[in-house]
C-alpha cells in the first residue's frame, strides 16, 4: 500500500466505511478462535440475508480483504470467510485513520 499523503489519511477507505462491511471485518477480525467464519455464523450474527451478504463479500473479497472458501463437510455445502493479511492491513488503517479524524475534532 506504500505510504499516504495527508489528504489520504483524511479519507478512509470506503469500502470498509460502509457499514456492513465493516461489521463483517470487524466480526471476523474479533473472533478469538481465528479470523475464519462460516457463511451462515455471518449471517445469522449480523441479520443480514444471504443475498446482502454475498454481495458485501464479494466486494471485499474483489479487493483482497477476505477470502472465501467453499467446499463440503459430510456431503453438505461449506462456505467460510477468511480476513486475509491485506484485509487486517486495511482494517488497521482505516481505525487509525477515524482515530485521527476524531483526535482532529477534540483541537
Amino acid at each position: 500500500m506504500g505510504k499516504r499523503s495527508k489528504a489520504e489519511l483524511s479519507r478512509p477507505d470506503k469500502l470498509i466505511h460502509e457499514r456492513g462491511r465493516f461489521l463483517i471485518m470487524t466480526r471476523l477480525a474479533g473472533r478469538e478462535d481465528g479470523n475464519t467464519a462460516s457463511f451462515t455464523e455471518l449471517k445469522n450474527a449480523l441479520g443480514y440475508t444471504s443475498g446482502n451478504l454475498s454481495i458485501r463479500l464479494k466486494l471485499l473479497a474483489e479487493r483482497g480483504y477476505v477470502n472465501i472458501e467453499k467446499r463440503f463437510r459430510d456431503n453438505k455445502p461449506l462456505t467460510t470467510v477468511r480476513l486475509t493479511a491485506k484485509g487486517w492491513k486495511a482494517l488497521d488503517a482505516y481505525i487509525e485513520d477515524m482515530k485521527r479524524i476524531i483526535d482532529s475534532l477534540k483541537k
